[in-house]
């Protein structure tokens, strides 16, 4: 009977020993939970960035049709400068025409005055000449006269 009890205890010992293991060593049910419960993770994440993506997808092609209305707007400010620039260059050929007309009056005006004051300065040379001429001759008539 100590033989069979010796047994039954060196059974009992492996018994416990894997009860003990066990203990420390989760079974197969825990890995398969945690990895399904990875799984599940790594899934939803896929999806979250699946997510991400298109929203991403639909960011960028708001931006693009922003920047091209911005472009857009661009080309109307810079055909209205062109159309200012446009302005501007008339109104500068209009002020040319004009000063070149004005100063053609001022040279044609100079040119009169000049002659003007010739004739003026001819005239007073010439009744001065009269005046010298016309004192000379009273000086040389009062001396016969005396």
């Amino acid at each position: 009977m100590e033989n069979e009890i010796k047994q039954q205890e060196q059974i009992k010992l492996p018994q416990d020993f894997q009860a003990l293991i066990a203990g420390f060593f989760p079974n197969t049910k825990y890995f398969d939970s945690r990895f399904d419960l990875l799984q599940v993770q790594i899934d939803e994440s896929r999806r979250n960035q699946e997510q991400i993506k298109e929203q991403l997808r639909d960011f960028k092609g708001d931006t693009d049709k922003r920047f091209d209305k911005v472009d857009q707007r661009f080309q109307q400010v810079d055909h209205r400068f062109q159309q200012v620039d446009q302005r501007f260059q008339r109104l500068e050929d209009k002020i040319d025409t004009l000063i070149e007309r004005i100063d053609v009056k001022i040279y044609r005006g100079l040119k009169e005055n000049r002659n003007m004051t010739v004739r003026l300065f001819t005239f007073a040379l010439s009744f001065s000449l009269v005046a010298v001429i016309g004192m000379f001759g009273k000086l040389l008539f009062s001396c016969k006269q005396t």
